[in-house]
């Protein structure tokens, strides 16, 4: 029963990237999802970053999954994939609640690499952290806010590595102001600036602040376009109180439009599951849906995320 179980796992795991290699060849991109529990024995996520690996395993308890029987799969996928198995980083995934932390950190090593999307660059850590630096599922929504960037002044709230705000850069943004709580991100976030050809200074900065406490004290109508991937849950120390997304996003989001000029855009996205946007508290705004516009190929389906672009003025649309 294993062996069979196991030549199904290898035979969907040669047609998932034969067929999306193909597609991420012709996007340019080298970061991409092969395989996503599509499988009940084999409850993983194989996501590509240039030649390395990150799987993630979804774990109900630290007994669930078999050693030997993870160690097999490794070795079938680094099988289907030609790569040396110390290219596949493990990381389990367990089953958390949104008021636990989204972010954290997991030894004290670094383990830091490059790797290219849209003609981009940006540094991966597959070992040290629960992420890995960049999000897959927003790769179109990065490539939308290049296109939005032109002249435009952007703020990057919850910014985590800059990669949109890197993007707004290469779009030609005429300032970026990226914001985090986290010091290790705004210095990842430097890191992706630099490595694309980008210098920190008076038109592109970098402010460790605590987004709920910044806002009020912006300057109303200062941005033209406005970037919000807040956690779901977070209780940092660095905070006054805590975040809890589907508590606080109409607050978040009224201090974001607030600072969005009258031409101005907001593009909002949350990934918790259960979100429900309180349209009725949210005053004076075009909203749209732009979830499955901006799903990639590699999510299609699967995407388990919001995504909303928002404007001053008029009524609320779901398209």
């Amino acid at each position: 029963m294993v062996s069979s179980a196991f030549v199904a796992f290898e035979n969907r795991l040669l047609k998932m990237y034969k067929h999306r290699s193909k597609l991420a060849r012709r996007q340019a991109i080298s970061c991409f999802r092969v395989y996503d529990k599509d499988l009940n024995d084999f409850p993983f996520s194989i996501d590509l970053y240039g030649d390395k690996i990150s799987l993630s395993v979804f774990a109900k308890n630290e007994t669930d999954i078999d050693e030997n029987f993870l160690q097999a799969a490794v070795a079938t996928i680094a099988r289907v994939f030609q790569l040396p198995a110390e290219n596949i980083f493990i990381r389990e995934r367990k089953r958390m609640d949104h008021r636990q932390t989204q972010y954290e950190k997991r030894n004290f090593e670094k383990h830091f690499f490059p790797v290219k999307e849209n003609g981009l660059q940006f540094l991966i850590n597959l070992a040290d952290y629960v992420d890995t630096g960049l999000f897959l599922d927003h790769r179109i929504t990065r490539r939308m806010v290049r296109d939005m960037a032109m002249g435009k002044r952007v703020l990057n709230l919850f910014c985590y590595t800059g990669s949109f705000s890197v993007y707004a850069a290469a779009g030609g943004a005429m300032q970026i102001t990226s914001v985090d709580l986290s010091q290790t991100y705004l210095d990842w976030a430097r890191k992706n600036f630099q490595l694309n050809g980008f210098q920190e200074g008076s038109d592109f900065t970098f402010i460790q602040a605590d987004v709920l406490q910044l806002l009020p004290t912006l300057e109303a109508g200062s941005y033209d376009l406005v970037i919000m991937d807040p956690p779901t849950f977070s209780n940092s120390k660095k905070m006054k109180g805590i975040l809890d997304i589907q508590a606080d996003h109409v607050s978040l989001l009224t201090g974001a439009l607030q600072v969005l000029s009258e031409q101005g855009k907001l593009i909002f996205s949350t990934n918790y599951r259960k979100f429900k946007l309180a349209t009725d508290q949210i005053f004076n705004t075009h909203i749209k849906d732009i979830t499955r516009q901006t799903t990639p190929f590699d999510f299609e389906g699967k995407l388990k995320r919001f995504c909303y672009r928002m404007e001053k003025g008029g009524i609320f649309l779901n398209e």
